[in-house]
């Protein structure tokens, strides 16, 4: 995608090309890896620094957020796969033992009665 890049993996201005299109195509955490890789090799790169404090700080407020729709999507392909069996993620209670971390996962028949 980038032969800049591959050729002279210290080339600053191909990695900040780079990220600003990853940018561009929301693939931030690749954007995020070339800013960082920009300040390991020049530490007075304004832009690369600016980005990686806007990262940081956008990770921080969407991180459950971003969970939340991880969750979601899972959900979803858990009741495509279940779906011609009758079934569906409701019918499975997940529980998390907090001593020791682990999960168990009970089978609920009539999931909408237990509620």
């Amino acid at each position: 995608c980038f032969p800049a890049v591959e050729l002279d993996p210290h080339y600053i201005r191909a990695l900040l090309r780079r990220a600003e299109l990853y940018e561009k195509t929301e693939k931030l955490d690749e954007a995020l890896e070339d800013y960082k890789a920009v300040l390991e090799k020049d530490p007075s790169v304004h832009q690369a620094r600016e980005a990686c404090m806007v990262s940081l700080s956008l990770s921080k407020e969407k991180k459950p957020h971003v969970h939340h729709l991880q969750i979601c999507k899972l959900k979803d392909l858990g009741n495509l796969v279940l779906r011609p069996f009758g079934l569906s993620t409701e019918n499975f209670q997940v529980k998390q033992d907090s001593s020791t971390g682990s999960y168990s996962i009970n089978f609920v028949q009539n999931p909408n009665n237990n509620r």
